[in-house]
């Protein structure tokens, strides 16, 4: 069935990369300006994306409009403010997933673009299953229907959106399954100055036994954290360096230097950092920092 569901899926990029990158643009040009509202919502005070924790609430809320419509109780109050708390928060689930997409790229950009069209669909059914239940007159048996067919196209989303995430990666840490071990290892800097150094003050790339990092050296102290961005796997070596941070070339994501914390999304993750020192017998060599 997997590859039946991914076929469909795949059919899809027709429509859903033009329509994907338009709203991109849109996105990135309303949440460039205001990165502290990006930030938010994807989640980085939280230490996890905003997106997936309120996604589990309307699937939830909805599925007790469900059983409650099925149980012959479509007029209860109760299954009324269950409905509309469902339509609320899929509206809040949505806004935090607008922030998500807008640093989405690739294949996870035409997969968000599905997700997000059958959550649209599935918000327009439930709200007109509402607006049915409403009045001297409820037409309950459209209502009921409305609710039910929004609930199966919700599910729909929902596997869609677990494709962005768990097949494509889209939010994941890129960092997840790397160990900290805490042997020094020889350290290879693919450049050095005229005197055999580290440039100072850019980023610079360097191989690590199976790693790479991005080196910056101040003066006498070189800093290091992986190359590879937590959030998407941006290249950090060809980024820039912003009062003590390095900055990710590929969404903007900013890492301080010292320890490797996030400052600035739309990475939720910290990045990997390394210490580095001379060797004995000259060059360098780096460990992984204790978490």
């Amino acid at each position: 069935m997997d590859r039946w569901l991914a076929r469909l899926m795949n059919a899809q990029s027709r429509w859903a990369k033009p329509f994907g990158d338009f709203n991109h643009r849109w996105l990135g040009a309303l949440f460039r300006p205001i990165p502290q509202l990006r930030d938010f919502l994807n989640g980085r005070w939280l230490g996890h994306p905003l997106h997936a924790v309120l996604t589990d609430a309307p699937i939830g809320i909805m599925f007790l409009v469900v059983l409650f419509d099925l149980a012959g109780l479509p007029e209860a109050a109760a299954t009324q403010a269950i409905l509309l708390v469902g339509i609320l928060t899929m509206l809040a689930a949505a806004v935090a997933g607008l922030a998500d997409f807008s640093d989405t790229d690739g294949r996870a950009r035409e997969r968000a673009t599905l997700h997000g069209t059958l959550m649209v669909i599935a918000l327009v059914l439930y709200v007109v299953s509402y607006v049915l239940r409403q009045g001297e007159s409820p037409a309950w048996t459209a209502a009921i229907g409305f609710s039910l067919a929004g609930f199966v196209v919700i599910a729909a989303g929902a596997y869609v959106g677990g494709d962005v995430v768990y097949v494509l990666g889209n939010m994941v840490s890129r960092h997840a399954f790397r160990g900290a071990g805490t042997k020094w290892i020889a350290l290879e800097p693919a450049e050095l100055d005229e005197a055999g150094d580290i440039p100072e003050g850019r980023p610079v790339k360097a191989r690590l036994g199976i790693n790479s990092l991005a080196l910056v050296r101040q003066g006498d102290t070189v800093l290091a954290v992986h190359d590879s961005c937590a959030h998407a796997g941006g290249p950090l070596s060809e980024g820039s360096v912003e009062d003590g941070s390095i900055v990710c070339p590929w969404h903007g994501s900013r890492y301080r230097l010292a320890d490797g914390r996030v400052v600035g999304g739309p990475s939720v993750y910290d990045q990997p950092a390394y210490e580095v020192r001379r060797a004995d017998a000259g060059g360098w060599e780096a460990r992984r920092r204790p978490g």
